[in-house]
């Protein structure tokens, strides 16, 4: 019976980890793409990288609506609708003839890309409270990380072999092949008698519980915070790499290869100190392998000339110390709502995507016109992220 729940376990862990990386396997795909987008569709590199802007605005603006609507509809229907709305995106995408074109499809893509990682983080904890809820949450990165080291390496052979328009054909075959996986084997999480109203007044109210709660928002600020200092690099990927440091099409892997391993790593480590190792010590944990790693970098472009591998190797502990303390600020952020999961991981996603969004609009062409900008972005966004994870604690401390 144990082997069988631990089967069970993985299984949950590996569909919510697929749809958690929906979102991000659709940003990475088509990075390698940018120059030839651009060349096709007679547009600006702005203008291109504008098409990633319109997708984590969308994909923010969304998110704030589909935990609302898994709580009142269940989560099943929801994943879906969704899923089946992103692979006619993506068809869109493919066909698209102007750069105009592309940034609607982007954004349709945005919408309905958000309901896996919202359902996904309330899927959880229907299901888990406690060590065991940190240990899925880890499962989840751990395997949710595979996707975006990945996407590029996939991409970057589509676009070498077949063109741009290849990309956005694969993610309709491969989002098709994950609708028939949750149609098939994603249970339903949430009972109808704990389901919540969509009723205007009660959505205002508790939105607004959520949004004004302290915990929530320094929980929230921690997480989004952290992930911009390495996002930024994502963002950048095609100019840090392309650019700098003289990498082909098809040589992705050398950023996504070490910040995916990083990912991995951490949330592995996440999941063998659950239950050993308090949640604010882990939190701790991860911050000190952060600051370490943005300090090595910001040395390390400030005095050696860009170059494989040391330009590449600080994201590494970078995103092991991030996604180490990644499921330990989900936990928080959620748990001050128990009767509200989905809309609260609505909020969380929200606030997440559209700081994603603001790095793809302001701060990533900003700074992406010298690693050493770069290394200081992520540092300074790190220092932003630690303090609102201190702030958090202290709050924490003091009586409600």
């Amino acid at each position: 019976m144990a082997e069988e729940n631990r089967r069970s376990t993985r299984g949950i862990a590996t569909l919510l980890a697929s749809l958690s990386a929906l979102g991000p396997f659709s940003i990475d795909t088509y990075l390698p793409s940018f120059h030839e987008i651009g060349e096709k569709l007679h547009a600006t590199p702005l203008e291109v990288q504008q098409t990633l802007s319109a997708y984590l605005f969308s994909f923010a603006l969304m998110t704030l609506w589909h935990g609302a609507i898994s709580d009142r509809f269940g989560r099943r229907k929801v994943i879906l609708v969704a899923i089946g709305l992103f692979a006619l995106a993506s068809a869109g995408c493919m066909l698209a003839t102007r750069i105009e074109h592309l940034w609607f499809w982007r954004a349709m893509q945005g919408i309905t890309a958000g309901a896996g990682i919202v359902i996904s983080r309330a899927i959880v904890r229907d299901l888990f409270d406690g060590a065991a809820a940190q240990k899925l949450m880890s499962q989840i990165t751990m395997m949710f990380a595979l996707a975006p080291a990945i996407a590029p390496v996939i991409g970057g052979w589509l676009q070498t072999l077949f063109g741009w328009r290849s990309v956005f054909a694969f993610l309709v075959v491969a989002t098709g092949a994950l609708w028939l996986a949750c149609w098939k084997l994603m249970p339903e999480t949430l009972p109808p008698d704990k389901r919540q109203s969509l009723r205007p007044a009660y959505l205002a109210s508790t939105y607004w519980k959520v949004m004004s709660s302290p915990h929530f928002l320094t929980a929230c600020a921690a997480l989004a915070l952290n992930f911009g200092g390495f996002f930024l690099y994502i963002l950048s990927a095609p100019v840090f790499l392309m650019t700098h440091l003289g990498v082909p099409e098809t040589g992705f892997l050398w950023l996504f290869g070490p910040a995916m391993s990083g990912l991995i790593g951490g949330s592995w480590l996440s999941g063998r100190l659950a239950g050993k190792v308090s949640l604010p010590r882990t939190i701790a944990l991860g911050y000190a392998l952060m600051a370490s790693a943005a300090g090595i970098n910001l040395l390390v472009n400030a005095f050696i000339p860009p170059g494989l591998p040391w330009s590449v190797l600080p994201i590494f502990g970078y995103t092991l110390g991030m996604s180490l303390a990644t499921p330990c600020l989900s936990i928080f952020a959620l748990d001050p709502f128990p009767a509200q999961r989905g809309l609260a991981a609505s909020c969380q996603t929200f606030f997440q995507s559209g700081f994603n969004g603001l790095t793809a609009a302001l701060i990533a062409p900003a700074l992406w016109g010298s690693t050493l900008t770069l290394s200081l972005g992520m540092a300074g966004l790190m220092l932003l992220g630690g303090s609102a994870a201190l702030l958090h604690q202290r709050l924490r401390l003091v009586p409600r």
